[in-house]
């Protein structure tokens, strides 16, 4: 039977998708439950099963491949012919107002109430109200991470960096799907450069250990690149796939989707295997190994591409993606997401400090109060700060004042 196009399910390419909600409520759950469980000491204590939530971590390599889908979209449609690319200025303003406001208030709250000793310290206002701190690490760290109330921020910092360089790397990019045949020939042209921008992680991987390792390295940008392409590729897939529904992106789209059961048991088996020495030492004292920190990205990538296809790629209203991550309570925990993200290290740290139990915690506890306190403060975050800015930035302006019937304009300017 032969199906007109208008008919074939195609993914969702722009507009908001809820489904993708979801999916980012998972992953900033998945952090939480990871740092929660880091500082509680079930690794450092060798609780029977601890490890597992190391595999937590997965979380940052969710939120980098679906940053990858969703920004990189708009440039994957230009470059296949679709559209025009979009504005630069127009970008990096809409990324800082969303990420930079509530980011801001932290960095505050954090130097007033845990560092007074450092108010006078520009270089500690600069490197972290910039998300620069992870290029220059200060001794009153400890890590490379920066200020420990807010050591996730390094994942934040990295995604600002991919953020501004995004357009020129969207322009490279294009440059080889040029003198495709046809979409099809476009789309793999360009899919095949986005492989090669992947590699750029495992090149920064070996350099990070070769000839010495260097730690500070392993949040700098470049090492990340894998995740980040991970989501380019499945932006590509989206576009290809909606231009033509009969093609064979659209075919690859809907295998997958269709076999979304697989994909989802495969991401759950890596991440039980991410969480494992495999990927790297359990504790944090421990120097990696050069393969170990390449397994650590290969891993954690192969697992979030698994968990986040099957949504990307499906069609608007998919009724297993709409119940279990298109759900009203999915696409609640996905809109706080930053704000669960921002504040999390600065609640756990604080309640463990307070209680003076940190690597000393009770999982059965901590668990359910902390996760209470971090997502009613990604909450506030959200209704205070975070909507306030999106909604002013989007008011529409005052149209401009219509000339009178037969009256001359040439004055206006």
């Amino acid at each position: 039977m032969t199906w007109p196009a208008g008919r074939l399910a195609t993914p969702q390419i722009s507009g908001h998708q809820g489904t993708l909600d979801g999916v980012r409520a998972v992953a900033a759950l998945a952090v939480l439950v990871f740092h929660i469980g880091l500082n509680a000491g079930l690794v450092a204590r060798n609780v029977p099963g601890g490890w597992v939530v190391n595999g937590g971590q997965s979380g940052v390599a969710i939120f980098f491949v679906l940053s990858g889908l969703l920004l990189y979209r708009p440039w994957a449609h230009a470059a296949l012919g679709g559209r025009d690319a979009p504005d630069t200025g127009g970008y990096l303003l809409r990324r800082a107002l969303r990420i930079l406001p509530a980011y801001w208030l932290l960095v505050v709250v954090v130097m007033v109430t845990s560092y007074r000793d450092r108010l006078g310290d520009v270089w500690a206002w600069l490197g972290t109200l910039t998300l620069t701190h992870i290029y220059a690490p200060q001794d009153w760290w400890g890590s490379a991470l920066g200020p420990r109330e807010m050591g996730q921020a390094w994942s934040l910092a990295v995604e600002a960096a991919w953020y501004v360089a995004l357009p020129p790397t969207a322009a490279l990019l294009a440059r080889a799907a040029r003198g495709g045949a046809d979409l099809a020939d476009r789309a793999r042209r360009l899919l095949r450069a986005v492989g090669g921008y992947a590699l750029l992680s495992f090149v920064f991987t070996v350099a990070m250990h070769v000839p010495d390792y260097h730690p500070a390295m392993g949040v700098w940008p470049p090492r990340y690149a894998a995740w980040f392409a991970t989501g380019m590729a499945l932006a590509v897939l989206t576009v290809w796939a909606k231009e033509d529904p009969r093609g064979a992106g659209a075919r690859f789209c809907r295998t997958v989707t269709g076999s979304w059961g697989a994909c989802w048991l495969a991401a759950l088996s890596l991440l039980v295997i991410s969480a494992s020495p495999i990927t790297g030492p359990l504790d944090l004292n421990t120097i990696p190994t050069l393969w170990t920190s390449l397994l650590h990205i290969a891993v954690y990538g192969l697992c979030a591409a698994f968990f986040v296809a099957p949504v990307a790629l499906a069609p608007a209203g998919h009724p297993v993606m709409q119940a279990v991550l298109g759900n009203a309570l999915m696409r609640w925990l996905g809109r706080i997401s930053y704000g669960i993200f921002l504040w999390q290290m600065a609640i756990i740290l604080g309640w463990y400090d307070l209680t003076g139990r940190l690597f000393n915690g009770n999982l059965l506890t901590d668990l359910p109060l902390l996760t209470a306190a971090t997502v009613l403060a990604g909450a506030v975050s959200y209704h205070a700060v975070e909507h306030p800015v999106q909604r002013a930035y989007r008011r529409p302006r005052p149209a401009a004042r219509r000339t009178a019937p037969g009256r001359a304009a040439s004055g206006a300017r």
